[in-house]
């Protein structure tokens, strides 16, 4: 399959996870901590594999050992402390009655984190299909936690979930534009740079947002847990690395 074909797919079925935000509605609070959490801690552990054993030995293979790949991953993590210092985004992984709503700032801060990250996961298929595909999945790990809080956060505000629904998966359709934009800057430039940028995203998301949410837990059942899925996430993307 051309790489635009998987590009495209992977970015549409990408804004379809958006409509796994409307299982939150049905969930008591109990449950959705239970089941969100794990997912949460999964998600850490995967996106940290993924930038840690894919994208940067990737990167160095495509543009040597150098400090630029360094500095992508550096501008990486600084973009989305920038993105949650200005529109104070976050990810919302807790129960709605923690949270105070963010409404419209969720969705816009969203559209733009969609958007990088469609850039990134356009840019690993640019760079070679497999990495492009180990992306998608890392990505796709954490984005399911995201949109059942998100989506929660909207219904219990006020929005019906009619409009929560459609207005979070306008959102995501940024995601499939960012990988396009990649595709089409692959012309003109070595996008093999964006993927130390992504991999520096990841990072941050991982160590700055998820693991504090997992954290706080005081139960020691529930840092069993949270660990074990955290450390399963890191040895999943770990042995596809050394199995490919």
């Amino acid at each position: 399959m051309p790489v635009l074909a998987w590009i495209i797919v992977s970015g549409l079925a990408m804004s379809a996870i958006a409509l796994v935000g409307s299982v939150s509605v049905l969930m008591p609070e109990q449950l959705f901590r239970r089941l969100v959490m794990p997912l949460v801690a999964l998600a850490a552990g995967a996106l940290l594999g993924g930038a840690m054993f894919h994208m940067l030995p990737e990167s160095v293979n495509q543009l040597g050992n150098n400090l630029s790949v360094y500095v992508w991953v550096v501008a990486g993590l600084f973009s989305f402390h920038v993105l949650e210092q200005f529109l104070h985004w976050h990810h919302c992984h807790r129960p709605v009655s923690e949270h105070q709503p963010l409404g419209y700032l969720i969705l816009a801060a969203d559209g733009v984190h969609n958007l990088i990250g469609g850039v990134a996961v356009g840019s690993a298929f640019v760079v070679d299909v497999r990495l492009g595909v180990v992306t998608w999945i890392v990505a796709a790990a954490h984005e399911i936690p995201q949109e059942l809080g998100d989506f929660g956060i909207l219904v219990h505000s006020g929005w019906s979930t009619r409009h929560a629904l459609t207005y979070n998966l306008a959102s995501t359709l940024t995601f499939p534009l960012g990988g396009l934009l990649a595709y089409a800057l692959s012309d003109t430039i070595d996008v093999a740079v964006l993927v130390p940028f992504a991999a520096g995203n990841f990072i941050y998301i991982a160590v700055a947002d998820l693991l504090p949410e997992i954290t706080t837990t005081p139960r020691p059942l529930e840092k069993l847990l949270h660990t074990a899925t955290f450390a399963l996430g890191l040895a999943a993307l770990l042995a596809v690395a050394m199995l490919t």
